[in-house]
């Protein structure tokens, strides 16, 4: 393993429970891959524009028409798509807002989800091209929404799911840091099952993203 992204979402930072749980797992990572770099995009400390109208018309369009805003806007999601496919293993850290993703999060993935980049059209539909890697979504939420009544409400893990599927990134692990919100117990449940599940996956993302490094090599 080469390059690891971890790309953060939370407005709590370092307080932050999906936050936590997502370094730890890295940590865990690089002590496996010493000589693995570490990428950080957090995207709270560091927002990102929400997609405007030069990146709309210009994305459409071949590099040598695009005008100069056009050329400016595409430069922030071509920088972030090569972080991307930099990466060996992608872990990304959300907390639920709202039952869902941060708007900051859907910022970047408004960027790094690009016809031509990241996916392709074909006759048999959409082709992910971001392969060959490892990701793992860092979940936190105030309730529980894995099982029982609120699980309908979570548009969270799915959206995640799909969008990353849709790009090409298939093989994805989750970590749950649930019921966060319910006192300091339930807190110190979900940190214990989190760490646990941390535990289960590393060996997997390590291995697997090695193996990926290789292919890509």
């Amino acid at each position: 393993m080469k390059n690891i992204l971890l790309v953060t979402s939370s407005p709590r930072g370092e307080e932050s429970y999906s936050q936590r749980v997502a370094r730890e797992l890295v940590d865990d990572l690089v002590a496996r891959n010493p000589g693995a770099r570490v990428i950080v995009r957090d995207l709270t400390k560091q927002p990102l524009p929400h997609v405007s109208a030069a990146f709309a018309v210009g994305r459409a369009l071949p590099p040598e028409k695009r005008s100069a805003e056009e050329r400016q806007a595409l430069a922030v999601s071509d920088a972030l798509i090569d972080e991307l496919f930099a990466a060996d293993a992608i872990v990304i850290a959300v907390p639920m807002h709202n039952f869902g993703i941060p708007s900051s999060l859907k910022a970047w993935i408004d960027h790094i989800v690009r016809a031509g980049r990241t996916f392709s059209y074909s006759e048999k539909g959409p082709q992910g091209l971001v392969t060959g890697k490892k990701g793992v979504l860092v979940l936190a939420r105030g309730g529980i929404y894995s099982d029982g009544p609120m699980k309908a409400a979570d548009f969270q893990e799915p959206y995640l799911r799909f969008v990353l599927g849709f790009i090409g990134i298939t093989d994805v692990e989750v970590v749950r840091v649930e019921g966060v919100a319910l006192g300091e117990e339930a807190v110190t449940r979900a940190l214990r099952s989190a760490r646990e599940r941390v535990n289960a996956i590393v060996p997997w993302i390590a291995a697997g993203a090695a193996h990926g490094a290789r292919a890509a090599a």
